[in-house]
C-alpha cells in the first residue's frame, strides 16, 4: 500500500517537474524571440504606413475584405444548416476532384499542359511577355 503510494506521488511529482520546466522553456523563448523581432516587425510597418500616400483607400479595401469574408461566413453557415445540402456539395466536390486528378494528374504530358497552362495564367496576371 505505501509503495503504490509512493509510486503514484513520485509520477504527479515528476510530470508537475515536466510541466514547470516546460512553462518555464516556453516563458523563456517567448522573451528571447518577441523583444528583437516584434521591434523589427513594427518599425518595418509604421515605415511601410508612412510612406503610403492613399491611406484612407488601403482602409477601405481592408474593411471591405473583412465584410466580404463575414457574408462568406453567413452563407456558408446558412448552407450548411440546410438538409442534404451539405452531404450533396461535398460528393459534388469529391466528384470534381477525381475528374481533376484524372485530366490533369494522372498522365504525365497532362501534368505538362496543366504547368503550361499555370503558367500563361500568371503571364497574363503579372504582365510579362517574357
Amino acid at each position: 500500500m505505501v509503495k503504490t503510494s509512493l509510486t503514484k506521488f513520485h509520477s504527479s511529482s515528476t510530470a508537475s517537474l515536466k510541466i514547470s520546466q516546460l512553462q518555464l522553456t516556453a516563458t523563456r523563448f517567448s522573451k528571447e524571440s518577441d523583444s528583437a523581432e516584434d521591434d523589427e516587425l513594427l518599425s518595418e510597418l509604421r515605415e511601410k504606413w508612412d510612406a503610403m500616400e492613399n491611406k484612407s483607400s488601403l482602409l477601405l479595401y481592408g474593411g471591405g475584405a473583412i465584410f466580404a469574408l463575414w457574408i462568406c461566413l453567413v452563407v456558408v453557415r446558412a448552407l450548411d444548416s440546410v438538409p442534404l445540402l451539405p452531404g450533396l456539395l461535398e460528393l459534388v466536390g469529391l466528384g470534381y476532384s477525381g475528374w481533376f486528378v484524372y485530366r490533369y494528374l494522372l498522365f504525365q504530358e497532362n501534368r505538362k499542359e496543366l504547368a503550361n497552362n499555370l503558367d500563361a495564367l500568371k503571364k497574363r496576371i503579372t504582365g510579362d511577355d517574357e
